[in-house]
């Protein structure tokens, strides 16, 4: 005779061990997009730091040539003013959102890629 008991111990061992692999699978997941996260924040930080000091350089620069303590940085700052204006004019631009949202999705989209080539 079949014991419903065990069907349902068995059942449920099942069940268990299927949830136990997604929340495994969600765990890693989550761990590789927050590592790309944290890489991507270092990434960029750095880059704050290149500008600064690019900028910072390229002021100093244009003051020893216009001999001018003030206008170095005023010609700076007003290329970083029109820059912000084109940035600002085309935020409606579906192809600049479209290659944003692209490399976005790329750069998150190789956790997934990664564990595929790992198995």
């Amino acid at each position: 005779m079949i014991n419903v008991g065990e069907i349902i111990k068995t059942l449920r061992g099942i069940v268990e061990a299927r949830i136990g692999l997604i929340k495994e699978e969600i765990q890693e997941e989550f761990l590789g997009f927050l590592s790309r996260l944290i890489l991507l924040v270092i990434i960029g930080s750095l880059l704050l730091l290149v500008f600064l000091f690019l900028s910072l350089s390229l002021a100093f620069f244009l003051s020893q040539v216009t001999q001018s303590p003030y206008l170095g940085f005023l010609i700076v700052a007003l290329m970083y003013l029109l820059v912000v204006l084109v940035l600002y004019l085309s935020r409606d631009s579906l192809r600049l959102r479209q290659r944003t949202e692209g490399a976005l999705k790329n750069f998150f989209s190789n956790i997934k890629n990664e564990k595929t080539t790992d198995e």
